[in-house]
């Protein structure tokens, strides 16, 4: 009897061995929102959700009014990180081989060679990606999805990591074009910027009295592109037990029998659901994913991956209010 109780505490000795060190990890995610800070007032949850969205390999849609930060925050987040970094600005007469790049003949070879555009970098910053037409926006379906582009008949690969962060302004919608149902598909989180409180806007206007600029040259790297991969990877061995597989499943099948969505969340939600909850207990230093974290990464995953209904849109509903009734409706495992 006894040998068998020393065989069960030799086994779970090897278990509590076997889990993931995240020390290092959790550590320089609090310094990059430390350095982070120093250039943005408030917004912790946008940086949270971009240092998860970067640990889980997903794009990321700002949407906010003009002047909360957004772009700067993209600014931040590529400093932050030694890896290459392009803007690129959307408007109306921007091509698709403006972003991707195009062929051009090279008189002393005889041959045509592919010039890359802009979107070849690590973190691509796309501003007000809505205000280009279908056609550019469609030029982004590739690599936002495979890392990749295709031109002519050759695959030119990313180098990873490979992060697009793109920025929208909800409020004017003259001269832009709405992002398709299949482009929206593609980023993992869509995070609403909103107002500073008066505190962190105090802050702010002291911080400008000071000094006119942001001065990014503040800011220290702090990742490399080797240590994202790793942490990626740790990210992967992140436990998930086996009912918050089902948990999961259950919030997403919401959204497709709520009476007040006329289009519901596709499985590729529930696969984002999954891998930024990992991503999120691997941010707060745990080697396993708890409902909590589900419930968290909900409402920035399904939010732009579902659709109202025009009874609801004419009732002023949200999308965020009807993802809190399912979250609430659907049973917490325990």
């Amino acid at each position: 009897m006894n040998g068998h109780k020393n065989e069960i505490n030799m086994s779970e000795q090897a278990s509590f061995d076997n889990r993931i060190d995240l020390e290092q990890l959790r550590e320089n995610v609090q310094a990059l929102k430390a350095e982070a800070g120093k250039i943005i007032i408030g917004q912790e949850r946008m940086i949270e959700l971009m240092i998860t969205a970067i640990l889980a390999d997903g794009h990321v849609l700002l949407e906010g009014v003009p002047g909360v930060a957004k772009t700067l925050a993209s600014k931040v987040i590529s400093k932050l990180i030694s890896v290459d970094f392009s803007r690129i600005q959307f408007t109306p007469d921007l091509m698709p081989s403006d972003v991707l790049g195009t062929s051009i003949f090279n008189m002393k070879s005889s041959e045509f060679e592919f010039k890359k555009g802009p979107i070849f970098s690590n973190i691509v910053l796309i501003d007000e990606i809505n205000r280009s037409p279908a056609k550019t926006q469609a030029a982004l379906f590739e690599v936002m999805e495979e890392h990749q582009v295709t031109m002519d008949g050759t695959t030119y690969p990313m180098s990873e990591p490979y992060l697009v962060i793109a920025t929208q302004n909800p409020i004017e919608q003259e001269g832009t074009y709405r992002l398709p149902e299949a482009q929206l598909d593609r980023f993992l989180f869509k995070i609403e910027v909103g107002y500073p409180s008066t505190e962190e806007e105090t802050s702010m206007l002291v911080n400008h009295h000071q000094q006119r600029r942001h001065d990014l040259e503040k800011i220290s790297p702090v990742l490399t592109a080797t240590d994202i991969i790793k942490y990626r990877e740790q990210v992967q061995q992140v436990k998930v037990e086996e009912h918050l597989f089902k948990y999961i499943a259950e919030l997403t099948q919401g959204t497709r029998q709520h009476s007040g969505l006329y289009l519901g969340a596709s499985p590729r939600a529930s696969v984002a659901i999954l891998h930024s909850a990992k991503a999120y207990a691997a941010v707060n230093g745990r080697d396993f994913v708890t409902p909590e974290d589900i419930k968290s990464m909900a409402t920035p995953v399904l939010r732009h991956r579902v659709i109202l209904s025009p009874e609801k849109e004419m009732e002023g509903t949200t999308a965020e209010d009807l993802i809190k009734q399912i979250i609430d409706k659907v049973e917490v495992p325990r």
